[in-house]
């Protein structure tokens, strides 16, 4: 799976990340693939907009947190729901316009139909962690007195016409993925008043996205409010896939990650362990760099 992919260059989370929204990028992203599938692996392309946290330094950088002009940022563009920052040494956002929100969303659109085109064999969209559609979803982030604020039904709207607009133009054999955070874990913290994403509202937007053609949810966590108290722990949030899972049943496709440290847990957790709500799939992204066997260890499936 490659890294977030901006489908606008504000949207970028650091001067330093991959982008999908000029043709020129295509022809990069396609040696990807090419790599991918000479060593006879599948590859995923994770699309998105960093929002209010684009514009910041890249994390092995020693620059601060904020990506200065100077230093290729942008903090005079960066956009997002509202006109509040992530946290502080963050940029501080403008509210987007419904005007940029219609080029957003074609936007999107043709960054799906560039990643087709470079032959990647799957598009995942990345609805969470504070990035941008993530940031309509939640009610502590979205203040919007608009069609994209308020009821759940305005928070959610714009991650259904993303998916709408991608399944439009993408093969029909084509797997969509979005990820998704659970909950804010703002719950966690009696110090935060307010609203906030829970997984009751999780479990509602995911029947909304198999109905819009999502063939797979990845379930995760946070990341969008300063404020959260994480319960963190081994495979802390399978529960959260668990219970999405068993009300969507065969609907939809539900992935888990996060702590998934052995192979012993990847297959407990796909298996059911103590509940028996079985998973469909289990995501890794740091250990596995660290380790390519992580998983093939311990597996019996």
């Amino acid at each position: 799976m490659l890294e977030a992919t901006a489908v606008q260059a504000r949207g970028l989370i650091t001067p330093e990340d991959s982008g999908i929204w000029l043709d020129s990028h295509v022809e990069g992203l396609r040696k990807h693939v090419e790599f991918a599938h000479v060593n006879n692996s599948l590859i995923v392309t994770h699309i998105g907009h960093a929002r209010r946290k684009a514009s910041c330094v890249a994390p092995w950088l020693d620059a601060g947190l904020a990506a200065e002009k100077a230093t290729g940022g942008w903090p005079d563009d960066v956009v997002g729901p509202t006109d509040e920052p992530f946290a502080p040494g963050y940029p501080t956002p403008r509210a987007i316009t419904i005007e940029e929100i219609d080029q957003l969303k074609e936007d999107f659109v043709s960054g799906v139909r560039q990643a087709v085109e470079a032959g990647f064999d799957v598009i995942d969209f990345h609805f969470a962690h504070g990035y941008l559609v993530s940031s309509f979803l939640s009610p502590a982030t979205n203040k919007r007195t608009d069609k994209y604020g308020g009821s759940f039904e305005d928070r959610v709207r714009l991650a259904l016409e993303i998916v709408e607009g991608a399944r439009a133009v993408m093969p029909e054999h084509m797997l969509l993925f979005a990820r998704i955070s659970a909950t804010d874990w703002l719950d966690n913290n009696p110090e935060y008043e307010g609203e906030n994403w829970d997984l009751e509202q999780s479990i509602k937007l995911a029947h909304l996205l198999a109905e819009g053609g999502v063939d797979v949810l990845d379930v995760s966590s946070g990341g969008i409010h300063k404020m959260q108290k994480v319960s963190a722990g081994r495979g802390y949030q399978a529960p959260f896939s668990k219970a999405v899972k068993k009300s969507v049943r065969d609907r939809l496709l539900v992935s888990t990650v996060g702590s998934i440290k052995t192979g012993a847990l990847a297959e407990e957790v796909i298996q059911g362990g103590k509940d028996d709500t079985k998973l469909d799939l289990v995501a890794a992204g740091r250990l596995f760099q660290k380790n390519t066997e992580l998983f093939g260890r311990g597996l019996t499936i």
